[in-house]
């Protein structure tokens, strides 16, 4: 039994040596611009409060949203812990996609800028966020993505995209090396 436990460790320990190491950045607009925009909280009056002037269409911090390719579907994924490590990425090439934690949890995304045809970003193009709790990111269409990530047990996330992205609109790619986001 000893034995197992001692080349399971092992086998951990080689495994990550092997990983590509992604330093996971704060989330900023200038940081994330290459990759989709950040769905920040902002203040709002009152119900039915018609003192506070409100008008969308001249709200310039809204984010445009691609729902065009299909039917939109507004979802909460449960997802059990996934840790930080992945070895595939995928992208969508006709839909922006909104993700974001429903339980107040901090979470991570590895991102890279969309690419042209079948064009694959290198390891060294890939750049991860650490998402604060009290924010939802919008990819924008084609950006590659692996997550989200997280080191809870579980979380809940709020996921915008069309009902058959994931069927219609999804590429994914392997890559040559698993990745680690470093925390």
């Amino acid at each position: 039994m000893h034995s197992t436990k001692l080349e399971a460790l092992t086998n951990s320990v080689m495994d990550s040596a092997v990983r590509y190491s992604i330093r996971a950045q704060d989330l900023t607009d200038e940081t994330f611009a290459p990759y989709g925009d950040i769905i920040k909280p902002r203040m709002s009056g009152e119900q039915f409060d018609r003192g506070y002037s409100y008008d969308p269409s001249k709200e310039h911090t809204h984010v445009k949203l691609v729902m065009t390719n299909g039917e939109p579907t507004l979802r909460i994924m449960h997802l059990r812990l996934r840790g930080l490590t992945f070895s595939k990425m995928a992208r969508h090439r006709k839909v922006s996609q909104c993700l974001g934690s429903l339980q107040g949890k901090e979470w991570f995304m590895a991102v890279a800028a969309p690419t042209n045809k079948d064009s694959q970003p290198q390891l060294e193009n890939i750049a991860a966020f650490r998402i604060p709790d009290d924010r939802i990111i919008k990819l924008h269409v084609g950006t590659w993505h692996a997550g989200p990530h997280f080191k809870h047990e579980e979380c809940l996330f709020l996921n915008l995209e069309n009902e058959d992205t994931n069927t219609r609109d999804f590429q994914e790619m392997a890559l040559p090396q698993a990745c680690q986001i470093e925390a």
